[in-house]
């Protein structure tokens, strides 16, 4: 019997991802997929690699897959005036890619799926009315400006899908009222973190670590370091951070700043401006290995979102070990313990800072073996695992509708 095919869908190069966590989830569905299933991928490429518009035979993560690149993308970390989003709808809507099992991570493209026959998955990754509604930060999504236009889009898109998963338990609530008629389909889903990456160091490792991680920057054998990963994107809100460091007024504490995007001109002006540039340093795009080596050696990692889902930034600081610092948003502030970080009930530089400075003043009271236990449900190979087995059930029932039998290891 033939493998059944999972076509992932998004718009994203699997081999120079731009930053986020939808990329990383994708990689992990690809890393641990099931050996039962044959993985496809349907996604982007700069000029100089898959330039032709046809299936190829690849290799990601130690996995076989075939890929398509659909359009040619060459920084996606950065928005131009037409979104990536638009770009890759609209060239996908010149395929019919269906297949027995697809995975979509945006509700737009799948306006080219709707006719296209097989078992399809929405994955959710954003608390969306807390992304529709907050009140500042507008040009974090640009369906803000149409908000009636996304859920009547939306309400047009969904009845498709087999199953929808979010990482964030607000919004399966929010789908399951808005959809009733579809309920049983809606799920939450825990996002993963890699723990073969992400592992906490001992104590006395950890500061070896921190001393070495200063001495290599020129810094003094003292200081402390936050961090922050991800995009420079107006949901995250970067500024905001380096406002909070500001507000620290601790001279001894070096921020240091993971990631690319939009905001980066805006960011740096803003670290001169303060005359912050001794205390903070961009360190550009960073590759999970030596992202957790940081997370690793960090007095906390500090997230100043406006908007979330489940960061898996935020999972991966507390399978390190590191405390986290977030503005009260997405899923983070109900996995922490009084043990393993702090919600900042305002977005203000003030109570970020303050945060910051309660770990950093009571460290003690923040240890690894709370942050690791926060951390622990959300283990990679359990939850992609169960996902495929879920799949595996509705493929194995298909077939025996049609008196195909089947085996799953």
């Amino acid at each position: 019997m033939r493998k059944p095919v999972l076509t992932i869908f998004y718009q994203f190069n699997p081999w120079f991802p731009s930053i986020g966590g939808i990329q990383t989830v994708i990689r992990y569905f690809i890393k641990y997929a099931a050996s039962e299933f044959n993985v496809r991928v349907v996604g982007t490429s700069d000029r100089a690699n898959f330039s032709s518009r046809k299936w190829q035979e690849a290799e990601l993560e130690g996995r076989a897959i075939q890929f398509f690149p659909l359009l040619t993308v060459e920084n996606d970390d950065v928005r131009g005036l037409l979104p990536t989003t638009v770009k890759y709808t609209a060239a996908l809507l010149q395929h019919d890619f269906a297949s027995d099992f697809m995975h979509f991570h945006r509700i737009e493209p799948t306006l080219a799926s709707l006719n296209w026959q097989g078992d399809k998955t929405l994955f959710i990754h954003n608390d969306i009315r807390q992304q529709m509604t907050a009140k500042d930060n507008k040009k974090a999504i640009l369906w803000r400006y149409f908000p009636a236009g996304y859920f009547a889009l939306e309400g047009l898109l969904i009845k498709q899908f087999a199953e929808i998963l979010s990482c964030n338990t607000e919004s399966v609530k929010l789908y399951q009222q808005r959809y009733a008629n579809l309920s049983e389909r809606i799920k939450y889903i825990k996002n993963p973190v890699d723990n073969g990456v992400f592992y906490p160091l001992s104590p006395e490792q950890r500061e070896e670590g921190r001393r070495a991680l200063a001495a290599r920057m020129g810094k003094s054998v003292e200081t402390r370091f936050l961090l922050f990963a991800g995009r420079l994107h107006p949901q995250k809100d970067p500024v905001l951070l380096v406002r909070s460091l500001f507000a620290m007024q601790q001279p001894n504490v070096h921020l240091l700043i993971a990631g690319a995007g939009e905001l980066a001109e805006i960011v740096k002006a803003e670290i001169a401006r303060l005359d912050l540039s001794q205390q903070v340093t961009l360190l550009g795009a960073v590759p999970p290995t030596e992202l957790a080596k940081l997370q690793q050696v960090c007095s906390a990692f500090v997230l100043t979102s406006a908007y979330e889902g489940l960061p898996l930034v935020a999972l991966e600081a507390l399978a390190c070990g590191t405390p986290v610092v977030t503005t009260d948003c997405g899923e983070t502030p109900k996995l922490l313990s009084s043990g393993s970080g702090i919600v900042c009930q305002e977005r203000t530089p003030e109570a970020i800072a303050s945060a910051i400075s309660q770990i950093l003043s009571r460290d003690k009271n923040y240890t690894i073996e709370a942050c690791v236990r926060a951390a622990a449900p959300y283990g990679v190979r359990q939850i992609v695992s169960d996902v495929y087995q879920n799949m595996w059930v509705r493929w194995e029932q298909r077939q025996l509708a049609s008196g195909v039998s089947t085996s799953y290891v």
